[in-house]
């Protein structure tokens, strides 16, 4: 019996330490798989720096592809797409955007999905590349939107995973949440309320030991000697998502359109303001990404029914098969 109770001991410290790792403002000490560069440039009266991996593949196809990170993600989080996306020839863009992961972090900031596609548009114009698939996860796919809305010209593909925006949430009865309000639910985040979060509406109550990596990426900037600037700014982004939904903008795409979408996923912010019978109608990505494709011009849907938030974490080969698929397509 001794055994099994040291084990849990074990286990339970093992995470204790993990927990209590912290990074700094600009996510300081957490390695990313490629060679972090910065875009340097004046916004909004002020200097920032926006963070990113350029990785090129051994052999070159001519394309290349930008990965736009969610709210709750980093560009690290694209480890295996980067990978399978540079073997078959791919040039991989991995920013992080202004207010995240080891990018700037502003004092003071307008976040706008317009500001955001403006910033990522200097840095490939920066790069020299004037067009490129845009590919972007839950947050990263309202900006992806909003980037090819904006900017058709540069758009080779549209890729949108386990898009947010599908729905409008504030519309649909979600009481508002003053930004001040949001900063005191942001300073109280922790590894375990992060872990909980993810757990609840991204893995449908399935948890794997690798997804605490992620976890952790997040945890250690709230935990860090920059927590108060990181919760700022995630209230801020926070209010960019609930109050500029891209659904009403859908049909108006002109570029070639992928949507992926996991049918176990109920990621709605603002869920936990609203009454229970409207909560359990919303996030409905079984039926969200359907109703998403239907709008948008063309539009081709890739549907994985057992999967949640984030299939390129949960399930990266089957992903990445179903990606490469997609890509291939003229």
């Amino acid at each position: 019996m001794k055994r099994p109770i040291l084990v849990a001991f074990a286990m339970m410290a093992s995470l204790g330490a993990q927990a209590a790792e912290t990074y700094g403002p600009e996510l300081d000490g957490f390695e990313y798989p490629h060679e972090v560069k910065h875009h340097r440039f004046t916004s909004q009266r002020q200097d920032v720096s926006m963070a990113y991996m350029d990785v090129r593949p051994e052999k070159a196809n001519g394309r290349t592809i930008v990965l736009l990170h969610g709210k709750n993600f980093c560009a690290a989080t694209w480890e295996g797409t980067i990978a399978a996306l540079t073997k078959v020839g791919y040039r991989v863009i991995a920013p992080d955007q202004v207010g995240f992961c080891k990018s700037t972090k502003p004092a003071g900031y307008q976040f706008s999905f317009q500001q955001l596609a403006t910033n990522t548009a200097g840095l490939l114009s920066s790069l020299g590349i004037e067009k490129a698939t845009v590919l972007g996860h839950s947050m990263g796919g309202m900006l992806a939107t909003r980037f090819a809305l904006m900017m058709p010209e540069r758009v080779e593909k549209l890729v949108l995973v386990a898009p947010l925006g599908l729905e409008d949430w504030q519309a649909a009865g979600v009481p508002w949440l003053p930004i001040e309000k949001a900063y005191e639910a942001e300073r109280k985040t922790t590894f375990d309320s992060i872990k909980a979060y993810q757990l609840k509406f991204y893995y449908n109550g399935v948890w794997r030991p690798e997804y605490d990596r992620w976890v952790q990426m997040q945890a250690g900037l709230y935990a860090g000697p920059g927590a108060e600037r990181v919760a700022w700014n995630s209230a801020q982004t926070g209010d960019m998502i609930f109050t500029q939904p891209v659904l009403h903008e859908l049909p108006a795409l002109r570029v070639p359109t992928v949507l992926i979408i996991g049918g176990k996923d109920r990621t709605a912010p603002g869920a936990n303001r609203a009454s229970k019978e409207l909560a359990g109608t919303l996030g409905r990505y079984d039926r969200l990404g359907k109703a998403a494709a239907e709008r948008i011009p063309g539009a081709s849907l890739v549907e994985f029914p057992e999967m949640g938030h984030s299939p390129q974490v949960e399930a990266p080969d089957r992903f990445h098969e179903a990606l490469l698929r997609e890509l291939k397509k003229q």
